[in-house]
């Protein structure tokens, strides 16, 4: 873990950077990985030996023997998802026993939120923001509005089937006024209590467990969701998620204090996705964008909707820097580049005909927004079998030199491929 005890890793642009494969990679020497936002519309994909895990809420660390993986207090728990996940993992031989735990001040993500979540999207027709119908949103709502319920409260099943039962019964004339049909309270809840016993052994307090890790010298991951420009303070909004999912947020999703944490791991594409609405500025159009969309893979791992696909946004990712605070940069996906001739890096904008070199906070600004790009070659040459630098083309490392001078960041990774093995650890 380069020689730091806590490290949060973070998206650092729209998500889907990688951050799946990442935390996988630095799991081999952590004692404890915790999610700390979000929910079961994050999508991390980690590949073992040719075998791909795609997982929705339990930590990637938990693909690594005796790592701990804990679910923070910031996180939106889908308890019906994890359950299925949980069961998903065991099927195929990865043991889990005393090796998760929920934090008992997490907020639950109900089925009346996905459906909730589903028909208000549907109702904004061409002014949907692209959620992926999951409930984080709602649940999210519920949380802020002082009304969801907890982890804890599964302890005392009476309470807790009173607290379904109304909030079910609270969503409903929402569900009709959207069109939607109503749920039954007594089903949602007999199908919520039926796992209750499942996880009621797995409730804890994360940020005493992660405090206490620390004071014995244990090794940290704080691992995040979606990517900075998805921050609900700080990112392209409203085409944003619900939480908070830059570094500041992870201390706060997790419970613990600030000056806990030593270092801050941005993953990085080495070009730019996005899903869903919202502005794109360095986005590929026509046949390039698709040709980069197929070598690269570009489809969600939760919802497989394609993604639209731009060159590296240097802008992007220094403000993703700026506000993350990153002491080091993960890039991953160079290989995809290996066939392009030449390779545009968006080193500014050009807004109303003036140049913006830093990230605007007006969204209907960033929608005029015009890429200032700068060209570089590319090298037409396999970066699969590279693990360290030199092994790279000579263009392949002037590009990430670049990215290294635009972004203000040094490098600490560079993947080339999906596998644990194809990575190159910089410092």
């Amino acid at each position: 873990m380069n020689g730091h005890q806590c490290i949060v890793v973070v998206g650092t642009q729209w998500g889907d950077e990688g951050k799946g494969k990442i935390v996988d990679v630095l799991s081999a020497d952590a004692d404890i990985v915790a999610r700390y936002q979000g929910g079961a519309n994050a999508g991390h994909t980690v590949d073992v030996a040719g075998e791909q895990f795609i997982l929705r809420q339990i930590p990637s660390g938990i693909l690594h023997e005796g790592t701990r993986c804990l679910l923070g207090n910031g996180v939106v728990f889908d308890l019906l998802q994890f359950f299925e996940e949980l069961d998903g993992l065991f099927a195929r031989g990865v043991e889990v026993s005393g090796r998760l735990g929920v934090s008992g001040r997490a907020n639950l993500l109900l089925p009346y939120h996905r459906r909730l979540d589903l028909a208000s999207e549907a109702s904004r027709g061409e002014g949907k923001i692209g959620t992926t119908g999951r409930g984080i949103g709602p649940a999210y709502e519920d949380k802020i509005a002082r009304r969801g319920i907890r982890v804890a409260d599964l302890r005392d099943p009476g309470h807790a089937h009173e607290l379904i039962v109304a909030g079910t019964r609270r969503t409903n004339p929402l569900l009709e006024a959207l069109g939607a049909e109503p749920m039954e309270p007594e089903a949602v809840a007999l199908e919520v209590l039926a796992v209750r016993d499942r996880l009621v052994p797995l409730i804890t307090d994360t940020g005493l467990e992660i405090t206490r890790a620390l004071q014995d010298g244990a090794h940290v991951l704080l691992e995040g969701a979606q990517g900075a420009l998805l921050d609900v303070d700080h990112g392209t909004y409203p085409f944003v998620t619900s939480s908070n999912t830059t570094a500041g947020g992870a201390a706060i999703g997790v419970g613990i204090g600030p000056t806990a944490i030593d270092a801050v791991l941005g993953v990085v594409k080495a070009y730019t996705t996005r899903v869903g609405s919202g502005p794109l500025p360095s986005e590929i159009p026509g046949t390039l964008g698709e040709e980069l969309r197929r070598v690269g893979g570009e489809f969600g791992a939760v919802t497989g909707r394609p993604r639209r696909c731009g060159w590296f946004d240097a802008v992007v990712v220094r403000y993703g820097a700026r506000v993350n605070g990153l002491s080091g940069l993960a890039i991953t996906k160079l290989d995809v580049l290996d066939g392009f001739d030449e390779l545009n890096i968006a080193v500014a904008y050009e807004i109303d005909g003036r140049r913006c070199d830093d990230f605007p906070d007006d969204m209907s600004a960033l929608e005029r927004a015009v890429p200032v790009y700068e060209t570089l070659p590319g090298w037409r040459s396999d970066t699969s079998g590279a693990r360290s630098v030199q092994d790279l083309p000579p263009r392949a490392r002037a590009y990430l030199r670049r990215l290294e001078e635009l972004t203000g960041v040094p490098m600490w990774y560079v993947s080339i491929g999906t596998g644990r093995d194809e990575i190159i650890r910089v410092r």
